[in-house]
């Protein structure tokens, strides 16, 4: 596999989730000035990310968006539907359950898990929750690649740990704690806190 930079390939969603929402209001091509202007990413920029991968637009014509959406989810491995586990059913656990916008951009939660005791065997967006206890053997039965954490940043190394054990190569987590894993394992954070002192520092 070509060694491509992170902040490309960090890229790559924001532009494949604007040509998704071009196609849905009937477009079929655009340009790089035109995406880099969605996207808020300059028209070189653009130009350079997609070059890494091949050559997707003509000069003059720009791009097809059909073609680049195909050509992006498969970049992305995004062309099928990854089963996803999510550990932790408190209110974000809850939330990402029932949220349906992940099997159109090729993820389907498959296994929700938790250990407390009032919440094992209750239903939620279709899925029951399961007993924390069996998830090592759940996740590898089922060749799960892909989990969410939504656990206690206290709870979150050790869940990590388990999961890891279980097959997991990728893990989203929401715990507000920095978590250890082994090279192999990619490892994304989403703290809506961060997210609002990196705001915060602008505002008067």
């Amino acid at each position: 596999m070509k060694n491509i930079p992170n902040i490309i390939v960090s890229r790559l969603p924001v532009y494949l989730r604007a040509l998704n929402h071009m196609q849905t209001q009937g477009q079929q091509t655009t340009s790089s000035q035109e995406l880099g202007e969605f996207v808020s990413v300059s028209a070189a920029q653009i130009r350079k990310d997609l070059s890494q991968f091949g050559e997707f637009g003509k000069q003059g014509t720009g791009y097809s968006i059909a073609f680049l959406i195909k050509k992006l989810g498969e970049i992305l491995k995004v062309d099928r539907v990854w089963d996803v586990a999510v550990i932790g059913m408190g209110d974000m656990g809850h939330a990402l359950a029932r949220y349906q916008g992940f099997t159109n951009r090729g993820f389907r939660v498959a296994m929700v898990f938790d250990n407390n005791p009032a919440l094992i065997g209750k239903e939620v967006g279709g899925f029951v929750i399961q007993d924390a206890k069996t998830m090592l053997e759940a996740i590898r039965g089922a060749g799960i690649k892909i989990a969410m954490l939504t656990v206690p940043a206290a709870a979150a190394q050790e869940v990590a740990d388990q999961i890891i054990e279980a097959g997991v190569k990728a893990i989203l987590n929401y715990a507000p704690i920095s978590l250890s894993v082994p090279a192999g394992v990619k490892l994304q954070y989403t703290d809506p806190a961060i997210g609002l002192q990196r705001m915060t520092y602008y505002l008067e």
